[in-house]
């Protein structure tokens, strides 16, 4: 991993943690995220050329606090607010009154930014951008929309937080549930974007993954009752069980019926199977936990062809009826091609044509041409691997993608696939 690299990763784990504590000190969502930006960009500019300091994320909550002084300056507070930023150390290193190492605030946070006030689509968006550490630009991508439109949105986010006074704390039990649905979303599009990064030269994120299988974590050690909250941290686990057998030496992508099972990771299975089995029974069954069992079988499979593709059909067919979506249709074609054939498997997906919310996603395109290819379609399966391929942002799966169609018939790049 380069140099640059390191330093990104390293500034993704910290600004949620440093904005936190910014929040929690000041108040001012919006100015405090501002803030925190101005200190990512000048670590970004600074460190490489200068190293890291030894306390990273002290430096950045010393430049961030200096950003917030500057907002402030010509307001009637400003000298109240000033002192309170008089402890910091010049040097910019170590502020004396910040709290050990340890303190992590970046569970608040995602409660916070999932407040009532926000739209739910608007609480996705700020939890992801301020939480998850995911650009704009990766954020629009996961809600499908243009960056410009998500930009105005986080904006527009942060503002409505400050307007509604919310406060810097875990909100009482009886509020829990209904900012629950929208926090286990946000982890779970976080980890998506992990598992499957929707841009760069990478498949994977594993920064992402990792932080949102912890604070996941956190969120189970907080409601240990809660089952969706367990099948999602199972979900998680049993899906990123098998992150090293994904791709091989050069990066390309290998499908899940020709992955190396024995790279799978099965201590990460076993933890993941023991939740889901704690969880299911103990009470209404979501679809958190029906995905998690869904992964369960695949991961429970010593080979492929071992797969109990009738039992996923019907873990689908429960998950329609429990959180009906285009994705769910999708991932049932599948399931309905391994167990019916591929035929039945293209009827199904026929359904999702004129299905707006995945006009500008690969995937439908991508499902299309695999049946297409099982069905022995090869020009048509062809026509569709390249479609796919000319819409997905990551290089990954462009090279898989246009790699099929070149299978299928006259050769084909990446780049040609990318035009």
């Amino acid at each position: 991993m380069s140099a640059d690299r390191r330093i990104e990763d390293l500034l993704r784990d910290l600004a949620p943690r440093v904005l936190g504590t910014l929040v929690r000190r000041h108040g001012q969502f919006d100015a405090c995220e501002d803030a925190v930006q101005e200190a990512l960009l000048a670590a970004a500019v600074r460190w490489p050329a200068e190293g890291v300091p030894d306390r990273p994320r002290a430096w950045l909550l010393t430049v961030a606090v200096r950003s917030l002084v500057d907002g402030w300056r010509g307001e009637s507070a400003r000298r109240r607010r000033e002192a309170s930023a008089v402890a910091l150390d010049p040097a910019g290193r170590q502020p004396a009154h910040a709290e050990a190492a340890e303190h992590d605030d970046t569970l608040v946070l995602l409660f916070l930014c999932c407040h009532p006030a926000l739209s739910p689509p608007s609480q996705l968006a700020l939890t992801l951008r301020a939480v998850g550490g995911l650009t704009t630009a990766q954020v629009a991508s996961a809600f499908l929309v243009p960056e410009a439109a998500m930009a105005k949105r986080v904006t527009r986010a942060k503002q409505r937080i400050r307007s509604a006074g919310a406060r810097f704390e875990l909100p009482p039990q009886p509020a829990w549930s209904e900012r629950l649905g929208v926090v286990l979303h946000v982890l779970y599009l976080v980890f998506n974007e992990g598992y499957t990064a929707s841009s760069g030269p990478e498949l994977n994120r594993a920064d992402l993954t990792a932080e949102a299988v912890r604070l996941t974590r956190l969120l189970h050690r907080l409601l240990p009752g809660e089952g969706e909250v367990a099948g999602l941290l199972a979900l998680m686990l049993l899906t990123d069980a098998r992150r090293a057998a994904r791709t091989d030496a050069d990066g390309s992508i290998v499908p899940l019926a020709d992955q190396r099972r024995e790279l799978w990771d099965t201590a990460a299975i076993a933890e993941g199977q023991a939740l889901l089995t704690r969880t299911l029974g103990r009470g209404p069954v979501g679809p958190y936990q029906l995905q998690a069992a869904v992964a369960a079988v695949h991961d429970e499979a010593l080979t492929a062809e071992e797969t109990d593709w009738p039992q996923i059909l019907a873990l689908y067919d429960v998950l329609t009826q429990v959180a009906p979506g285009p994705l769910v249709t999708l991932s049932r074609a599948v399931a309905l091609a391994m167990a019916h054939g591929p035929r039945a498997g293209l009827a199904l997906l026929g359904t999702l044509d004129s299905d707006q919310r995945t006009a500008n996603t690969h995937r439908v395109d991508a499902v299309r041409a695999h049946l297409l290819e099982r069905a022995g379609d090869r020009a048509a399966a062809r026509e569709y691997y390249l479609r796919a391929a000319r819409k997905t942002a990551s290089l990954p799966e462009q090279r898989y993608l246009a790699l099929r169609a070149a299978c299928l018939g006259q050769p084909s790049s990446p780049t040609d696939a990318a035009d």
